[in-house]
């Protein structure tokens, strides 16, 4: 399926939006001297992204019922602005896992922590085994077999990662004396 939208939200509205949210971001003033251009759309959308999934946090109760309550809620806002259209429910839902995964495994670290390989593979694998599903309602096969193949390969991915987040703090050494004994 295709994601064209015939009337884009343009830059200047993005703007707009995030002006009205007390949210507009920093600018270089050299490098916007020319005004807002078609090409920062993506860049503004993202920084709209971030003000409203931190919105949706801070508004999100942090008690066991309440919780759950607010991410319905947030839920059927979500289902209302996408409609009936299943199918682009899951193209919204391939690009937010992918950039969780790429978010994820961003790290200040020279090598990436094990916790965060693990955590990266696993929305990794919630991708790949979300577009397995899709090839296989298409009846292709091969496709099928291929997103399965990355899937399988991030569930090892995050099993490392575990075993070596575990070594990290030692407890596989006592699991190694306790099975022994």
């Amino acid at each position: 399926m295709s994601m064209r939208n015939e009337r884009p939200v343009s830059a200047e509205q993005i703007n707009a939006a995030l002006s009205a949210l007390g949210a507009v971001p920093a600018t270089d003033e050299e490098a916007r001297s020319e005004g807002l251009q078609e090409g920062d759309r993506l860049r503004l959308l993202g920084n709209l992204l971030a003000k409203t999934e931190l919105e949706i946090t801070t508004a999100t109760r942090l008690s066991e019922e309440g919780e759950i309550e607010d991410v319905l809620d947030t839920m059927l806002g979500w289902a209302d602005q996408l409609g009936p259209d299943p199918g682009l429910a899951v193209n919204v839902l391939t690009n937010r896992l992918q950039r969780t995964a790429m978010q994820v495994s961003e790290s200040e670290a020279e090598e990436t922590p094990p916790g965060r390989e693990a955590s990266f593979a696993a929305a990794m694998t919630a991708l790949y085994t979300f577009s397995a599903q899709l090839h296989a309602d298409r009846g292709d096969i091969e496709g099928t077999r291929r997103a399965l193949g990355g899937a399988e390969e991030a569930l090892i991915d995050i099993m490392q990662g575990m075993h070596d987040l575990r070594v990290a703090i030692g407890d596989t050494a006592e699991e190694d004396e306790e099975s022994a004994g």
